[in-house]
């Protein structure tokens, strides 16, 4: 199951419903957020529950400190007494990440370039775009290129035999089909080929093949050319004027990826505030203070190196929003509870009193 193509589809279906691939992202963000609503509540009760529970546990640590296992079983017996899970908070997670990772190879594959990329958002001018993307104009018969660039296939053709033209025929391995013949040299026509195996049509059709249109695509400058392939012995031959280009600094996804510094930050100040205990260790607090703080600048320098799609940056941007709202709401609604049960014990304890008879 080609699971990049049906995220591509159902982001698809979600412009086509609101309009705009942006907003089709954001409505993706919320509906993922949703359906991982309880199990972010899970999380906030879990952290909560651990701020109860860490004087007890950090008892038991000193207590068998010298005795690793017994430690250890002492609090798994601890841990089950409490119905805590330790690894509860980490859930939600491991969920997001295949979903983040599958985004990322949604938005910056072949196919979301052919249908989507030159979508813009708000001031985003392309949601395909990469903080360092080449600057390239899609279907204007040259492809632009630099020094280095790779070239890759749309995800469908059309296929022309002797007096027939068949359109959408997949195309197999879109990614590694076409071949630069020779060297690429920048301003100068590149000679570029494509084997009769990689065009997904019956055998007796294979052999009828006399042209092909191929959309190509740099995939380092998110340009996007439909070019003729004329059929030579068992490949597709197709010769096509380049352009050279210069790398281009682009300030809309440099200022997405600002924008999510700031939502990150927010949200990990929030919930430390939200979750700060008195009790815990003072080395222990200074270590998350620190991780809270330096794990972000850590991602957004790994968001400098590694090319993220603008879309990409949406979603996280938009899920960080939708996380700080999260946490604020689920922490009243645990705080109120917990109010409600110290209330109800209290009731219960004054009930439960024994009268003092007065003489």
């Amino acid at each position: 199951m080609d699971f990049i193509s049906l995220t591509i589809k159902f982001l698809t279906l979600l412009a086509d419903f609101v309009g705009n691939y942006g907003l089709a992202i954001i409505l993706l963000t919320i509906i993922v957020r949703g359906a991982m609503w309880h199990l972010n509540v899970q999380q906030q009760r879990s952290m909560k529950m651990m701020q109860t529970l860490q004087p007890k546990m950090k008892a038991i640590q000193d207590r068998y400190q010298s005795n690793p296992q017994v430690m250890q079983q002492k609090m798994m017996e601890f841990y089950k007494e409490h119905k805590f899970n330790p690894m509860g908070g980490c859930l939600p997670l491991l969920i997001q990440m295949p979903i983040f990772i599958l985004l990322y190879s949604a938005l910056i594959s072949p196919q979301f370039i052919q249908v989507a990329g030159d979508q813009h958002f708000l001031f985003v001018k392309s949601l395909a775009t990469t903080m360092r993307a080449t600057a390239g104009i899609s279907e204007n018969g040259v492809l632009g290129a630099a020094k280095g660039d790779k070239f890759i296939l749309g995800n469908t053709a059309t296929v022309y035999l002797p007096g027939e033209e068949i359109k959408g025929v997949k195309v197999a391995d879109p990614a590694t089909a076409v071949e630069i013949q020779g060297e690429l040299e920048p301003g100068k026509d590149v000679d570029l080929a494509v084997s009769l195996d990689h065009i997904k049509l019956k055998f007796s059709q294979q052999d009828k093949i006399e042209k092909a249109d191929l959309t190509v695509t740099n995939s380092n400058i998110r340009e996007n050319e439909t070019i003729t392939f004329v059929r030579d012995g068992g490949v597709l031959k197709a010769t096509v004027p380049t352009v050279a280009v210069a790398k281009k600094l682009h300030w809309d996804v440099l200022l997405l990826i600002a924008l999510f510094a700031i939502t990150m930050l927010i949200s990990q100040k929030i919930m430390m505030a939200m979750n700060k205990n008195d009790s815990a260790d003072p080395t222990q607090q200074a270590l998350q203070k620190s991780m809270g703080t330096f794990m972000p600048l850590m991602i957004i320098a790994t968001f400098v190196i590694i090319p993220i799609p603008a879309g990409v940056l949406l979603y996280l941007i938009t899920s960080n929003i939708i996380q700080i709202l999260q946490t604020i709401i689920i922490n009243k609604q645990i705080d109120a509870e917990q109010a409600k049960k110290k209330e109800a014990v209290n009731d219960d304890e004054l009930k439960n009193a024994k009268k003092i008879n007065e003489k």
